[in-house]
């Protein structure tokens, strides 16, 4: 199923099923869901109950079912289904040869509807919205009857069937379970089971039908009729367990899944309401919704995070029924380790500075060996041409060293050139500004391989050769946000104030080797003394590649919240 083993550490649903396994519940089986509403993609919240839920079905030798909430059309498309297929099976999970929908049940949900209004608990109410809210109550006072409570079963069995035929507008009537509005548990004062929707086309059942019904209607029926044994959500449903039930326990359904909450992940630096990333995709704010700065599985995908690297990260986090927030750390780390094992190197110089080799003859190239990864021999070699002009990073020379910590190049100074020669820097060329433009250093043709003994040299820079490196354009990404709970930040009135001006810089003229220059997507590398890139095939161009940083060698937000702490 997926391309490297998974870890199973046990959590407290595990234990669950392990005691309903040794009593015999369920008759043995172990049946799970993943129930996405296909209104926007999947974020990394959504990896970590992806991973639960599939991977209990996998380690259990049960089922885990696929199922699209589609009762609200008019926020829903096929484009999200279909991407939320691709993430799911991009992460390493299968469902088997079933896509469920809700909509699947449209016309079993209504005859259970029909069933509640003829056991008198459920009525069709005129309330508007506003009243509703009105009757409601609060968290402290009970809530009012609708006047319309008290309507016979004959009036609302009428009432609903022409509710279904399209004979009343958006919001004129809606279908109420009769629970019980003085409940201190607001989710049973006779809540809503389903309203009128027109002019809307559904991307499963056309316009068949005008009238859907609600989440917490249709999730217990859905879950019953599918067999599902263990419902688990997050916590934000656990004060909608009692509904849960009470909706199972007075249809004719046989099964009785049982409903699990455990907390949703909560991760620094970043939002995870659909509502605000898809203001985000709207306004423009981000390139789209696979934006390497998003938190989307696609946008983690596209940025050249690894399939098991989050699920590593959903592991190592943990399931629990605490809520938490999560440093982003931790899932950088994930991926850190990950490509520091699997991604082979390569060199690539961001801001190039021309070094020209005078004693090289310019008539003269060499290709030298370099080795793919400095721990994995099997990931085999490759050649680096090497010529009289080169390129090295700009970073990499001061005319005066700053301090004794300084170990690259410096004007008089030498340094080793990674998988190559020991040059040292004779003569410094600057523009009429003074801007350094072009150093001019000497070979020692001795020195490849090896430091030749008494040869003291201090650092090692990287470097590609400026007839045969290619340019490309590199992306370096950033946290999207400036603080690490822009959801709760009370300091603004918007949490798009909280953005990152520095989530994205692009430079546009960096040089990489040229093995470099046709890769398959999604290829990962470290460049070397830089980090973890990988190749955007959607952003690139012939005649310019394009790589996004993944992440860095090191790190570096640790010390900068060190500081701040």
């Amino acid at each position: 199923m997926s391309d490297k083993p998974v870890s199973t550490p046990s959590n407290f649903i595990r234990h669950i099923i392990d005691a309903d396994l040794e009593n015999g519940k369920h008759d043995g089986k172990v049946v799970t869901r993943f129930p996405p509403e296909p209104n926007g993609y999947l974020h990394i919240g959504h990896a970590k109950s992806i991973c639960l839920n599939f991977g209990i079905a996998r380690d259990y030798q049960g089922q885990c079912n696929l199922r699209f909430d589609d009762t609200n059309p008019h926020k829903e498309n096929m484009e999200f289904v279909e991407a939320i297929q691709q993430d799911v099976r991009w992460l390493g999970f299968e469902w088997g040869e079933k896509v469920y929908y809700a909509s699947n049940y449209f016309e079993q949900l209504y005859g259970f509807a029909m069933e509640l209004i003829d056991k008198g608990l459920a009525y069709v109410c005129d309330l508007n919205a506003e009243q509703t809210r009105e009757y409601r109550g609060t968290l402290t006072e009970p809530g009012k009857n609708s006047p319309y409570r008290e309507r016979s079963i004959e009036e609302n069995r009428d009432l609903f069937q022409r509710m279904r035929a399209g004979e009343f507008p958006d919001g004129a009537k809606v279908l109420r379970a009769k629970i019980d509005m003085a409940s201190p548990n607001i989710n049973l004062r006779d809540p809503t089971l389903y309203r009128i929707r027109h002019g809307v086309i559904h991307h499963q059942t056309g316009s068949e039908w005008c009238l859907y019904p609600m989440y917490d209607f249709t999730h217990p029926i859905s879950d019953a009729l599918e067999g599902v044994t263990h419902s688990l959500c997050t916590l934000e449903f656990e004060d909608h367990r009692p509904l849960y039930y009470w909706v199972l326990e007075n249809i004719t359904i046989p099964s009785q899944p049982q409903q699990i909450e455990f907390s949703r992940l909560n991760l620094q630096y970043t939002v995870m309401s659909k509502r605000k990333l898809t203001r985000l995709v709207e306004e423009g704010i981000v390139e789209g919704w696979d934006d390497p700065r998003m938190p989307t599985i696609a946008g983690l995908r596209r940025r050249g995070y690894t399939p098991a690297s989050i699920r590593e990260f959903c592991d190592r986090i943990g399931v629990t029924k605490s809520d938490n927030s999560v440093e982003m750390a931790i899932l950088e780390s994930c991926i850190r380790e990950d490509l520091d094992a699997n991604a082979p190197r390569a060199m690539a110089v961001l801001h190039p500075l021309k070094v020209v080799l005078t004693n090289y003859p310019e008539d003269q190239q060499e290709l030298l060996s370099a080795a793919n990864h400095p721990k994995d021999e099997s990931m085999g070699t490759r050649e680096l041409p090497f010529c009289r002009e080169l390129y090295i990073d700009r970073n990499d020379f001061m005319e005066v060293a700053p301090n004794k910590k300084f170990k690259r190049l410096v004007s008089g100074g030498e340094v080793r050139l990674r998988n190559a020669y020991v040059i040292r820097c004779d003569e410094v060329i600057k523009d009429n500004q003074g801007e350094i433009i072009e150093l001019r250093c000497s070979v020692d043709m001795a020195t490849l391989g090896a430091n030749p003994e008494g040869r003291k040299v201090k650092g090692v820079v990287h470097w590609v050769s400026a007839r045969h490196g290619v340019r490309a354009e590199l992306r370096l990404y950033d946290r999207l946000f400036t603080v690490p709970h822009p959801d709760s930040d009370k300091s603004v009135e918007d949490f798009t104030q909280l953005l990152n001006p520095d989530a994205l810089r692009t430079l546009t003229n960096s040089v990489i080797e040229p093995s470099l220059a046709q890769v398959a997507e999604g290829s990962r590398y470290q460049f070397e003394r830089e980090g973890y890139f990988s190749y955007d095939a959607k952003a690139s161009r012939a005649d310019l590649p394009v790589f996004n940083m993944v992440v860095g060698l090191k790190d570096s937000w640790a010390k900068i919240e060190q500081k701040e702490r």
